[in-house]
């Protein structure tokens, strides 16, 4: 989900809830902590340098149970925010603490907000010498073939 499909979403919702992974919600008194542009530039191992920049958002609960950020409150967050940074419409990562800080992507599920995996790859696959995935083919027992 990028920024632009973040605050149209949030324009139509009446309550924010964040859906992890596993279906469990993230509690419903969580505050948005950070809002910013993250910026990283690599080379990858083929050699080829690489710039990737996303809109991160950090998710944090505390011990203050009656809080409850609402959608227009969120909307004003990442509007001021857009603004302070010169935000362009990118892809939106959340950051939340799980047993060490996780990083997921964005994605809606009905009305909830929901937590994607996100997965490393090797960008550069030619480089590294990793061979492709070979496709399994049913019964690819051949008759005469002797595997059989």
């Amino acid at each position: 989900m990028t920024l632009h499909q973040l605050k149209e979403q949030l324009q139509q919702q009446t309550t924010l809830a964040f859906e992890l992974p596993n279906g469990s919600l993230v509690p419903n008194h969580f505050h948005v902590t950070e809002v910013g542009k993250v910026t990283k530039h690599f080379i990858d191992c083929g050699g080829v340098i690489r710039k990737e920049e996303v809109v991160n958002l950090q998710l944090w609960e505390a011990d203050d149970y009656d809080h409850r950020l609402h959608p227009e409150k969120m909307l004003q967050i990442l509007t001021l925010s857009e603004k302070a940074f010169n935000l362009q419409d990118l892809e939106i990562e959340v950051e939340y603490q799980g047993i060490t800080i996780q990083k997921f992507g964005l994605d809606l599920k009905g009305n909830n907000f929901l937590l994607t995996q996100k997965e490393t790859a090797c960008l550069a696959q030619e480089a590294c010498g990793v061979p492709e995935a070979k496709a399994e083919v049913a019964n690819s027992c051949a008759p005469g073939s002797g595997c059989c």
